[in-house]
């Protein structure tokens, strides 16, 4: 159905993406591709789709061959250029300028078909709902009806989980685990992936991003992570082994050497024949060393989602009352979203609310953030949804990061960017240059060099891999201070939380 052959991706910048990169898409798969940001995932979707998308940053060689087969490719985001049109008029239009025609008002029955299949309710087709108007997820289902009423023979899906709540995330499971056709799709989210991938391609940039390497594996996410858990571990413990023995074998030509050279040195010149001996000995001691020298060793694998950073150890009384709030409503735009609302948060532990997109998470966290900023008695530090509300955009990582500390920090900042693999010119690109997730990992060295008491994360691992994710969720489940968060990430919320909140029907209820 879809076939890539000795496919190579480089960028304009000489940094190769992919090469040689081979793979067949088959009935029933469900392939997930996952990767660090900025390894090229999303490129290659959008490569496959039409190298239009892709010319003016990247070039690209080998074949791509779809056999006549019609692909169906859900963006990233929704271009905004369809706000304005409403759902009868964005699903048959090519482009929003497009006039209706007759003959398409006849496809409202099929229509009506495709939203029921992504489990939108058709009367929005009867109210002339705008897209402007819809939800994140609504957004996700609305273009995925769009691409079934087209009948494509596959789907290429880049980050649908983006902007879901958990309900809706539940939701695409099903959607992509039920489909009949093939599916090529790039995720953050583990447990979808857990749920729903049969099959891997790991995108990789080893070696300070100077060297690509892909992986394919028909298994799922699982067992992928497993056996590659198990293929690093046992490479590098057999380099290891090796490494030792070439540093004793070495340790015993350097004696060997030293002997024979003060041998040869303390010979005789009465003693020809002893001499004629130890040069024929230093000769093959210093053949022993060159093999030594060209000996090819085992590397130690250092998997591109290796972290090493950690929170610095704070003291926050256990007791410590850090949020006692009543609000009687709360609101965004004249717009009541909860009533009654209560929250009693102490010491070090970690909360997170949960609720459908549109009951106000965001809203009551800034508010709470609000609120603890007038305090005194403790350091809150703010990780937002969208990056630009804090990140000034112009400045580069280490110009954001050294904000209202000592130059001499510039060193440690360097020190904890590197362990997030930024490469030394990534740390000096402007903000607005680097990917999403790079974006969320500086974030993170801002929030661990300033040794806050309080974090407020707003959705903290949304555009983390998730190759990345369990150890970003180790270091914030290791931070002894307290936590106030939304996330929709369901292991972020077993595996870092304490006690769960959720927004429901205008009210705050604590979750047992």
């Amino acid at each position: 159905m879809l076939e890539l052959k000795n496919l190579t991706i480089t960028t304009h910048k000489d940094r190769c993406l992919l090469k040689n990169f081979s793979f067949v898409l088959n009935k029933n798969d469900k392939i997930a591709i996952i990767g660090e940001e900025g390894n090229g995932k999303s490129t290659l979707l959008q490569a496959i789709v039409s190298l239009n998308l892709v010319k003016d940053y990247v070039n690209v060689e080998g074949h791509i061959n779809k056999n006549n087969a019609q692909c169906g490719y859900l963006a990233q985001s929704l271009s905004p250029i369809w706000n304005e049109c409403d759902f009868f008029e964005f699903l048959v239009k090519e482009n929003p300028i497009d006039e209706l025609e007759l003959e398409q008002y006849n496809d409202y029955p099929e229509l009506t078909r495709c939203l029921a299949e992504v489990d939108l309710n058709v009367t929005f087709l009867q109210d002339s709902k705008l897209v402007k108007t819809c939800s994140g997820g609504e957004k996700v289902k609305l273009q995925l009806a769009k691409l079934l009423y087209k009948k494509p023979d596959f789907l290429l899906l880049d980050e649908p989980t983006n902007d879901l709540d958990l309900k809706t995330l539940i939701w695409l499971e099903e959607f992509i685990k039920n489909q009949p056709m093939p599916i090529l799709f790039i995720s953050h989210d583990e447990t979808l992936l857990e749920n729903c991938a049969n099959g891997i391609i790991h995108l990789e940039q080893l070696k300070r991003k100077t060297e690509s390497s892909w992986t394919v594996e028909h298994i799922g996410y699982r067992a992928y992570c497993e056996k590659r858990s198990y293929h690093v571990e046992r490479t590098n413990r057999i380099a290891s082994k090796e490494k030792a023995e070439y540093n004793q074998q070495l340790e015993r030509y350097r004696k060997l050497y030293q002997r024979v050279d003060h041998e040869l040195n303390s010979v005789s010149r009465q003693n020809p024949h002893g001499g004629q001996l130890l040069k024929k000995k230093m000769k093959s001691v210093k053949a022993l060393g060159s093999r030594l020298e060209n000996k090819e060793l085992t590397s130690k694998v250092e998997p591109e989602e290796a972290i090493d950073l950690f929170f610095e150890p704070i003291s926050l009384n256990a007791n410590k009352v850090i949020l006692d709030i009543h609000l009687d409503t709360l609101e965004m735009k004249n717009k009541v979203l909860c009533k009654d609302l209560d929250l009693y948060v102490k010491g070090n532990e970690h909360i997170v609310i949960i609720g459908q997109n549109g009951t106000g998470k965001t809203t009551l966290i800034k508010k709470i953030l609000e609120i603890l900023k007038m305090r005194t008695d403790v350091k809150v530090g703010y990780c937002p949804q969208y990056y630009g509300e804090l990140l000034p955009m112009d400045k580069t990582p280490i110009e954001f990061l050294l904000t209202d500390l000592e130059y001499t920090m510039k060193s440690k900042i360097q020190t904890y960017l590197g362990s997030l693999k930024f490469t030394p010119d990534e740390m000096e690109h402007p903000l607005h240059n680097l990917s999403y997730g790079q974006r969320c990992k500086v974030l993170l060295v801002y929030l661990v060099i300033h040794q806050f008491d309080v974090l407020i994360l707003d959705e903290p691992t949304r555009n983390m891999s998730a190759l990345s994710t369990p150890v970003i969720r180790k270091i914030f489940s290791e931070f002894k201070g307290c936590i106030i968060s939304v996330s929709h990430d369901r292991k972020f919320i077993d595996e870092v939380c304490d006690t769960v909140y959720e927004i429901k029907d205008y009210h705050l209820t604590k979750l047992d």
